[in-house]
């Protein structure tokens, strides 16, 4: 199935959860996950599906002041 992070198009297997869709994406902590515009917390990463066509964004915090 093809899907958007951080606006790049990725293939992953039909059914990929957002966790399978993090390894993929090789993100380092600490992140955020959104799937179209929606947080997805972290205790659900495992068990969130994604469908063809989802955005999904894996936002790093920024420090500063």
């Amino acid at each position: 199935m093809n899907i958007t992070i951080n606006q790049q198009p990725v293939q992953l297997p039909a059914n990929a959860s957002v966790a399978a869709a993090i390894e993929h994406w090789q993100a380092k902590p600490p992140f955020a996950v959104a799937v179209n515009t929606n947080f997805v917390p972290k205790s659900r990463y495992a068990i969130h599906l994604l469908a063809e066509g989802d955005r999904m964004e894996v936002i790093a915090p920024v420090t500063g002041g």
